[in-house]
């Protein structure tokens, strides 16, 4: 059967109003257009909906029977086809995904979640690590929001440039190279990768080859306190961008140089899927990462 649903919004305004007159100035229609539309109700239902008394227009049982029940549907037709945007904070319960480099997750995490804990009570925040491959957790909803270096470039994502990181290296206080560290100090220390790859080597070593030099990787490994620790212990040296590493350098009493090679600064970029655009909670907890972590990197 094909319904037209129109006829939900005139029999709700014919039964509020007790006459197809009032009903059509309640719908700004001319009133032969919905004694039309009567007309295929009365057709659909088998019933009269509205017979006239004298000089006014009585519900049947049945249009009283149902005349909630079609209220309540029409309200809720118009809550779905125009949805309050308006976000009750105290009342939202919701669980959000983020994903980012574990480093990152340092670096946002204890702040976001006080916020969030005193903003939103009922909102939970998971925060995943990158994964060793591609996936499409994110167009599948399984994430909410990812942060990293790179976007994807399909159209049906959104992204969000916060800010432009340094890349520095971190050493252990003590190191012999501390405060002499020149691209030939540099490309001589035994250096520590973090890959979730497993990858040896990176752009670093390119960079390194125009200039006649290589370095020695001693290794890699896939976390962020991993390498701190190894760092902490000798004298490896770690090469990454300075304000996603800040919390840790200082959780283990590291130190930070300069890079001593030109190198572009890493973009921090939020992505998520074009379904989150007009979420309002989507939207809030957006602002909430951008409020911390913007100002720690340069525009």
């Amino acid at each position: 059967m094909q319904l037209d649903l129109n006829l939900l919004t005139v029999l709700d305004a014919l039964l509020e109003e007790g006459s197809v007159l009032g009903a059509a100035d309640r719908l700004r229609l001319s009133s032969p257009a919905v004694s039309r539309s009567l007309g295929r109700i009365r057709r659909l239902t088998g019933d009269d909906i509205l017979v006239r008394t004298g000089r006014t227009m009585t519900p049947t049982p049945y249009a009283l029977a149902v005349r909630e029940q079609v209220g309540d549907l029409v309200r809720q037709a118009r809550s779905v086809l125009v949805p309050n945007r308006e976000l009750d904070l105290a009342e939202l319960d919701r669980t959000f995904t983020l994903q980012c480099h574990d480093a990152l997750t340092t670096a946002l995490a204890p702040t976001l979640l006080s916020s969030v804990a005193e903003l939103a009570p009922g909102v939970r925040l998971r925060f995943l690590a990158e994964p060793a491959s591609d996936t499409d957790d994110l167009r599948h909803g399984r994430i909410d929001l990812a942060i990293g270096s790179s976007a994807p470039d399909q159209p049906e994502f959104r992204s969000e440039t916060l800010g432009h990181d340094r890349v520095v290296v971190i050493l252990r206080q003590g190191h012999p190279c501390a405060g002499a560290l020149d691209l030939a100090a540099y490309a001589a220390q035994p250096h520590i990768l973090v890959s979730r790859r497993g990858r040896l080597a990176d752009p670093v070593d390119d960079l390194l080859a125009t200039h006649g030099l290589t370095r020695r990787v001693l290794g890699s490994v896939s976390t962020a306190a991993s390498a701190m620790l190894i760092v902490s212990r000798g004298d490896a040296v770690l090469t990454v961008p300075e304000a996603t590493w800040r919390p840790l350098v200082e959780t283990f009493g590291l130190r930070t140089e300069p890079l001593p090679l030109s190198v572009p600064s890493p973009p921090m970029i939020c992505s998520w899927h074009q379904r989150y655009d007009t979420d309002a909670a989507h939207t809030w907890l957006r602002a909430r990462v951008r409020a911390i972590l913007s100002p720690t990197v340069a525009p």
